[in-house]
C-alpha cells in the first residue's frame, strides 16, 4: 500500500477515535471473546429511520482476518 496513503488512513482513524472513543473500545473487547462459531450482527439505523442489519458466522477461515485486525488495532 501507498506510504502516503497509510499516513491518511492512519489520520482519519486518530479522528474517528476522537469523535467516537467507545467504538475501539468495543471492538477491542469483543476481539477478545470473537472466535469460530460466534455471530457477529451489523445493524444501522439511517437518519431517515430506515434499518439494515446483516449477520455473519465466524467461520474457521475467518479467524486469522480477525487477528490481523486486532494486531492491527493494538497498534493504533
Amino acid at each position: 500500500m501507498n506510504p502516503m496513503a497509510l499516513m491518511k488512513m492512519k489520520g482519519l482513524f486518530d479522528r474517528f477515535k476522537a469523535n467516537h472513543p467507545k467504538v475501539p473500545m468495543f471492538f477491542t473487547a469483543a476481539s477478545k471473546v470473537v472466535g469460530e462459531g460466534s455471530i457477529i450482527e451489523i445493524n444501522i439505523t439511517t437518519a431517515d429511520g430506515k434499518n439494515l442489519c446483516t449477520n455473519m458466522k465466524v467461520l474457521p477461515e475467518d479467524i486469522e482476518l480477525i487477528n490481523q485486525l486486532k494486531d492491527f488495532a493494538a497498534k493504533q
